[in-house]
């Protein structure tokens, strides 16, 4: 036997010991089969390895720390002190199936004979089990992770709109119960949200039929219990309060399911669009520098940069007072500059501010633009600067309102006649953050699209900057924080800014351009900005006003050096005493 290393000792994963003459013999096997079974034949791969680029910012988010569910981490001796439990639910699942008396080696058997093909599809890794040791494994996890889920099984709703409590096991007892007050059900729980620890469903309906009078009965107890814990899951408040009805059969495993549900599957039109619309970008290939109109900006030359800059902040300034009584002063300005610009800017030394001056003139004093200049901008790969938005603080204190909506990621958008950002209601408790980095992760790794959730992790990420941006958020009922404090919430949020690959999403990516638009067109904010920049950051400005100063003077004493200013100054001094 040769031996090999998997990804390595820091995402916790044993070192695998390769079997050439199993692998061989496994080779032989499916290339000799009947040609006709196409059991694993149109399966997508749905368990994926988390990427490198995730797991190594915090693998304890991806790794399971407890209980190991499915191939993957089956082997790491630090989860085995909850196989006697996985064992012991194998147990009482085998004294209820039936008729009475049958033994889970059939069930086994019949998996490793029919389904271990399908099985193995699901997994993107190679899975160096027997087939008979892959089956077992499949039953004994399935088995434990059915007596977990009883517990969310919404057949008996008792109108709170929580799902039923189910008669939980005494062997369990002291681990699992609803409310999820034990330190061990919350461990659990997150487990079986990451991403490389899932197993099929139709693998536990599989184990759940022997157990119940029919197959029908079997997939709606299953649909049951699945409901019931998606419910507990789900982290955005529903339209009417009305859950999604769950399929179970037209998903691979939990994770997924929770995905689909956050993130519905876009139609074909949909589909369409998005393709038109969005596209992915390796972060690599992304210029340093960023590009866009920053960069063209920073090309014009390094003095006349302050100056356009000053002159854009003096106009912004002159442009909103000239809304009240000086709009007659200032449309006779704003024609005149407008009407020889093309010939101003010919001159040297003009040339500097004429991005500035036309950017004001052509946009408008209020930020707004051209809507083809917004179907450009959503078309262009999309850069690191562009995730950057203003913190709620920021916002808020700019005159933008935060409103929370319902509807899910889909809500989200920018009102700009009341200037209102929407934001869907988000719950954030201790299994917050696995379930959405894992969730990421499984997008970032079967997503072909646009990477939806991914984007609105940025823009969180985003908004959020310090505990009195969560604070607003939660007093304008746009965070409902099961946590400690505020704190925990805000470094959850920016601890998830990592991506495989940036993307744009036409629906989010027009709300933060509008909001952005809006944000930067308001006067204290150029107003601050510039003194922030230019003035008390800036030398260069000071030495040119005391250039300026320094002219005015010289000016002032070669003229003074041909005639007697003092004669001057006098006649003055003495008409101010006299009242004259």
């Amino acid at each position: 036997m040769a031996s090999s290393s998997d990804e390595g000792s820091g995402s916790g994963r044993r070192p695998l010991v390769f079997d050439e003459l199993r692998w061989v013999v496994q080779i032989r096997e499916s290339l000799t089969e009947d040609p006709d079974d196409e059991d694993d034949n149109g399966i997508p791969v749905s368990v994926f390895n988390v990427p490198k680029q995730l797991l190594v910012h915090k693998p304890e988010a991806y790794v399971p720390q407890f209980i190991a569910i499915g191939p993957y981490h089956h082997w790491r001796p630090e989860l085995y002190e909850m196989e006697r439990y996985k064992l012991a639910s194998a147990r009482r699942a085998q004294r209820r199936l039936r008729p009475a008396g049958l033994k889970l080696d059939a069930l086994v058997a019949q998996i490793a004979d029919r389904l271990e093909r399908k099985v193995r599809a699901y997994y993107h890794r190679y899975l160096d089990f027997s087939g008979e040791t892959l089956s077992w494994m499949m039953v004994v996890d399935g088995a434990f992770l059915l007596e977990f889920l009883q517990i969310y099984a919404s057949a008996a709703d008792d109108g709170s709109g929580k799902p039923a409590l189910r008669r939980v096991s005494s062997r369990m007892a002291h681990l699992v119960d609803f409310a999820g007050r034990k330190s061990a059900h919350g461990l659990i729980l997150r487990d079986m949200l990451m991403l490389e620890n899932q197993i099929p469903l139709f693998l536990l309906r599989k184990i759940l039929e022997p157990q119940c009078a029919s197959p029908e009965e079997a997939g709606e107890l299953l649909a049951s219990m699945v409901t019931g814990f998606m419910k507990e899951l789900y982290p955005f408040k529903m339209v009417n309060g009305e859950f999604p009805a769950v399929d179970v059969a037209k998903h691979a495993h939990l994770l997924e399911l929770l995905y689909y549900l956050i993130v519905p599957k876009p139609t074909e039109d949909g589909a369409a669009e998005a393709h038109d619309h969005d596209e992915s970008f390796d972060i690599e290939e992304q210029p340093e520098n960023g590009g866009g109109s920053g960069g063209d900006e920073k090309a014009s030359g390094g003095g006349g940069e302050y100056v356009a800059q000053l002159f854009a902040a003096l106009w912004g300034v002159a442009s909103k007072i000239g809304r009240g009584p000086l709009h007659l002063i200032m449309k006779p300005i704003a024609f005149a500059v407008k009407a020889p610009w093309k010939m101003l800017t010919v001159v040297p030394g003009m040339s500097g501010i004429k991005h500035p001056v036309e950017s004001f003139f052509m946009s408008g004093a209020d930020g707004s633009v051209d809507p083809s200049s917004t179907s450009s901008n959503l078309s262009r790969p999309p850069l690191i600067e562009e995730i950057m938005v203003p913190s709620v603080t920021e916002l808020v204190n700019a005159g933008v309102q935060v409103a929370a909506t319902t509807g899910g990621l889909s809500s989200i958008s920018f009102d700009c006649k009341t200037a209102t950002l929407h934001l869907p209601v988000v719950t954030v408790d201790s299994n917050t953050e696995v379930m959405v980095r894992n969730l990421v992760a499984y997008e970032s790794s079967a997503a072909s699209g646009p990477l939806v959730l991914t984007r609105y992790t940025e823009l969180m990420n985003g908004i959020i900057d310090g505990d009195g941006d969560v604070a607003l958020l939660r007093k304008r009922g746009v965070v409902l924080n099961r946590m400690k404090s505020d704190g925990e919430v805000t470094k959850l949020w920016n601890g998830m800014s990592k991506s495989t690959r940036l993307t744009k999403v036409r629906a989010v990516d027009m709300a933060v351009e509008e909001m952005n638009r809006y944000y930067n067109g308001r006067w204290r904010v150029k107003t601050k900005r510039f003194l922030r920049k230019y003035v008390f950051n800036s030398w260069q400005l000071l030495t040119f006003l005391a250039a300026i100063m320094m002219l005015m003077l010289t000016t002032l004493q070669a003229f003074c050096s041909v005639y007697t200013c003092s004669r001057w100054f006098g006649a003055v001094t003495v008409s101010a005493a006299t009242g004259g």
